[in-house]
């Protein structure tokens, strides 16, 4: 099995190493990955700049760092670095959680979801920490997801967020398949002012509820679980077709002159 992996925090993040090393041992690995820190670029692509990519074996790790976010580096990847196709796509091992609606913005997630779009299994792994380098759960975790996607593939353009608590290995409670939380980071904007007297600001925020989900991510990794939640690259809310169309948004439609007039 080839398995591809990239991430967000750059192709020197120990996350990725760890990620590295631990597949290694189970599968062909090979690394696209940017050339520097790429968090919250979601699924941005880059259109107005050339794309580059450097080999990486120097590091100890086969594959490539690229001047793009996760998402360039998987495209790149799969359409023109790599000899064949991957089987899977890992992105990770992400440092600080993807739960909740934040996941949204991820670099890590959305690395995840291109390998997706392009047909293939994908996987984001997070650890819930900003500065622990114990990655064995993690991996732990990778490896498991690894297994079952084997036996359980995902279904076309579905994709597995994966977030690990930052616990030993075998402190871990066990896997449990959640939906999203609906938690967010509330914006806190701090406004600063330069040597010249002008404002500029920077973005923070905190950890905020909007309503409690039953059994979702968040409180799954709370209680030391790893949370497993499928996520639909396709945004379609199936469940809010039936309702809009009951509320006769197509019938009431008011057929217009070429001029906006009735």
């Amino acid at each position: 099995m080839k398995i591809l992996i990239t991430n967000d925090d750059g192709y020197q993040a120990p996350g990725l190493r760890a990620l590295y090393e631990g597949l290694s041992e189970v599968a062909d690995v090979i690394v696209a990955a940017p050339d520097r820190e790429r968090s919250a670029t979601s699924l941005a692509i880059t259109l107005h700049d050339p794309l580059r990519a450097w080999p990486i074996d120097h590091t100890g790790m086969r594959g490539f760092s690229v001047n793009g976010t996760p998402a360039d580096c998987v495209k790149l990847a799969i359409s023109g670095l790599l000899d064949g196709r991957p089987d899977v796509v890992f992105s990770g091992i992400n440092r600080g959680s993807n739960v909740g609606l934040n996941a949204n913005y991820s670099g890590t997630v959305a690395g995840a979801i291109e390998g997706a779009m392009n047909g293939l299994p994908s996987a984001a792994i997070s650890l819930l920490s900003y500065t622990s380098d114990e990655f064995a759960g993690a991996v732990r975790a990778a490896k498991h997801v690894l297994a079952r996607i084997a036996d359980t593939p995902p279904q076309p353009y579905e994709v597995l967020n994966v977030n690990v608590p930052s616990l030993p290995a075998d402190l871990l409670q066990g896997v449990r398949i959640t939906p999203v939380s609906h938690v967010v980071y509330r914006e806190v904007v701090e406004r600063r002012l330069d040597a010249h007297k002008r404002a500029y600001y920077w973005l923070g925020g905190e950890w905020a509820s909007i309503q409690e989900v039953e059994g979702g991510d968040d409180a799954a990794t709370r209680e030391g679980y790893v949370a497993i939640t499928p996520l639909r690259v396709d945004w379609t809310a199936h469940d809010a077709l039936r309702r809009l169309r009951e509320g006769h948004w197509e019938a009431d439609w008011v057929k217009r002159d070429g001029h906006g007039r009735p």
